[in-house]
């Protein structure tokens, strides 16, 4: 029975209605409820071979027959192994790609509600459109979400044949978009599209119906409109998530805040009065910094002498909570948050850079002033005062999906978030071939300057082997720090970082190369593959150093996941100092500075295994404090979405 249901197909209509959304909590999917994808990869197998000796009209008319049974039954198994055989020789015969073993077997697992943990480079792009395939043949809309609106239309643009040989047809939405173009790429039958831009016009649809729960209330409020199909999107039917750990992990607490442009010039004025009062205070006597958590705590003495500063403004400054927390915020402004770290200034404009994808986000601001406070730091104008209208997060959102799978290259470390949160079961799918990926020993030296240095000297050793190489490092002010030291040293190379993400596809094209370095940020850690050019097979293949500290142990595979893929040979290492973002925090770095010997080239001499087994220690930590605050705001808006049940899904 419980097969059947998950066999069901929601669409837009009079039994799902017209605006398709799950509003219980998922269900749960355990390891024993698998389905037997091995069993079902021979089975598409075995389809397949009469799929192949159909000639254009057969194999036509064979899909139309397929289509109207997996659209009667839904995706019961038998419906999902022919159409998927179809999907797999459409693919073969409008792009030329045959479908491995694993990339079947990662469509079936999506296909089952599930997350597919699969390596980078093993084909994930053609395993989610065999995933969205199968559930657009089945008639329900289908959004395949990924990383940015590069990949967003390439991916699109690419596999269009594809989609046309099945008789399907593909959309996709990116920022520039109006609604009239966005309200006809949702219309298609397979939209691709970044999870930021659905979610937003899933927010749009809710101001319009006034977030209505019932079905009955959203005809009703449709029959008022002059525009009955207003709507932006048919519903949450169907989500393919591509780099999955980003979204439901990482970015799960990100607040998506639909807001518009209000004339606030009092509030204008009173974060200018907070930062005149900030810039008056003196650090260590009247605050202490916390760059760890990206805050400032006000000294016994800093709280009196700005009780005393702010008396004579009068107004709201006399509520001692607000100013001192306003002032506090003003002050992380000036000394906490930093360009070409935290964010970049472009064009005029403050644009956060993203701590986990190392990309710029623009559009997204700091709330409650925060970037108000950052804009007069910088000497720019502050942006128009904003009054929200609706918002919601990744872990809301997500779950309210009638059908969810996805994909990573890094899953099995959150499995058991994954599992409780969206309840989704995280699947292993093997390499199709064995990796051929070295690990080399990990070092620490005393100073950026040295450690610079030394990579300077490890990168000249590579170039001299033919041997390409990819540094990955913390933000865009280290990619900078060190360019500035390879150019020094005459090393050639390029930088990949927020400041020329236009030229990404062109310069991960050329990262592959004979002696290239490419100093990147973690934008080159997720959605990008580096072909290896002729003959760096042979000399060793592509080489990665991972100069930095990511949050979680997830983000370090995914840097290390760029080299040595499907059987290629590659190496890499990770080479960081005492003063690397992140290091400096550890309780340990204190000692190793004062106890540890050092060489000629002030690497400090320790164990690799200890210091590999140190910093580890660090990840595993920081990444439970971080689930602890997601699961922690879970909880908080669920009581809350509870308590005000009869507005709506609760934005």
């Amino acid at each position: 029975m419980t097969r059947l249901l998950d066999a069901r197909v929601p669409l837009p209509g009079l039994v799902w209605g017209a605006y398709p959304e799950r509003r219980d909590p998922p269900r749960v999917r355990w390891p024993w409820g698998r389905a037997r994808y091995g069993r079902q990869v021979d089975a598409v197998r075995a389809a397949l071979v009469v799929w192949q000796a159909l000639d254009e009209p057969a194999f036509a008319a064979r899909l139309r027959a397929v289509q109207t049974r997996i659209g009667r039954d839904g995706l019961a198994v038998g419906r999902v192994v022919e159409a998927l055989a179809a999907a797999v020789e459409a693919a073969r015969r409008s792009l030329g790609l045959k479908a491995y073993d694993t990339q079947i077997r990662a469509a079936l697992i999506m296909l089952d509600n599930r997350l597919a943990e699969m390596a980078t480079g093993e084909g994930k792009t053609l395993a989610a459109a065999l995933a969205a395939a199968v559930g657009a043949l089945a008639g329900t809309p289908v959004h395949v979400l990924t990383a940015n609106d590069y990949l967003v239309e390439r991916d699109a643009v690419n596999l269009a044949p594809l989609f046309a040989l099945l008789g399907l047809r593909v959309g996709f939405v990116t920022g520039p978009m109006d609604e009239a173009q966005r309200r006809i790429a949702y219309n298609a039958s397979i939209c691709y599209v970044t999870a930021r831009e659905v979610v937003f016009d899933y927010l749009r649809d809710g101001l319009r119906r006034g977030f209505t729960r019932s079905d009955l209330q959203r005809r009703v409020a449709a029959l008022r409109e002059a525009d009955a199909k207003q709507s932006l999107l048919r519903g949450l039917c169907m989500a393919i998530v591509d780099e999955a750990d980003s979204l439901l992990i990482d970015e799960a607490m990100m607040p998506l805040i639909l807001s518009r442009q209000v004339r606030d010039s009092a509030g204008r004025a009173f974060f200018w009065q907070a930062w005149f009062l900030a810039t008056s205070l003196l650090a260590e006597q009247d605050f202490r910094i916390d760059d760890t958590g990206l805050r400032v705590e006000l000294t016994a003495v800093g709280r009196l002498a700005l009780g005393e500063k702010a008396a004579v403004l009068g107004g709201r400054w006399r509520s001692v909570r607000l100013r001192e927390e306003v002032v506090n915020m003003a002050l992380a402004a000036a000394h906490v948050y930093r360009r070409d770290v935290h964010y970049l200034v472009r064009d005029g404009v403050v644009e956060i850079v993203d701590e986990v994808t190392g990309r710029a986000a623009p559009g997204r601001v700091w709330s409650r002033g925060l970037h108000t406070l950052v804009e007069l730091k910088e000497g720019l104008r502050p942006s128009p005062g904003t009054e929200t209208l609706a918002q919601i997060t990744y872990q809301r959102f997500f779950p309210r999906y009638h059908r969810l799978g996805g994909m990573s290259g890094t899953l099995k470390e959150a499995r058991g978030e994954l599992r409780e949160v969206y309840g989704l079961d995280v699947v292993c799918v093997s390499l199709r071939k064995a990796s051929s990926r070295k690990a080399l020993a990990c070092r620490i030296y005393g100073s950026k300057h040295a450690l610079w240095d030394a990579v300077a000297g490890r990168l000249a050793e590579c170039r001299a082997a033919g041997r390409p190489v990819l540094v990955g490092t913390s933000s865009v002010a280290e990619s900078e720090s060190l360019s500035a030291r390879l150019v020094a040293a005459g090393i050639p190379h390029t930088v990949l970082n927020a400041r020329c993400d236009v030229d990404e596809a062109a310069i991960v094209a050329r990262a592959g190369e004979a002696g290239q370095v490419t100093v990147a940020t973690n934008m080159a850690g997720r959605g990008t593959d580096i072909p290896l050019a002729a003959g760096v097979a042979d000399a060793g293949g592509l080489h990665v150093m991972c100069c930095q500290i990511n949050a979680s142990r997830r983000i370090d595979r995914q840097l290390e996941g760029r080299c040595a893929r499907q059987g290629d040979p590659g190496s890499v290492e990770t080479w960081i100092c005492l003063e690397t973002p992140r290091v400096a925090g550890l309780p340990l770095s204190g000692m190793l500075a004062r106890w540890c010997a050092r060489d000629a080239a002030l690497r400090l001499l320790i164990s690799p295994v200890g210091l590999r087994v140190m910093l580890a220690l660090h990840q595993w930590r920081q990444a439970r404090r971080e689930r602890r605050a997601r699961r922690g705001l879970l909880l908080a808006d669920r009581e809350w979405e509870r308590g005000l049940s009869f507005g709506g899904p609760g934005e």
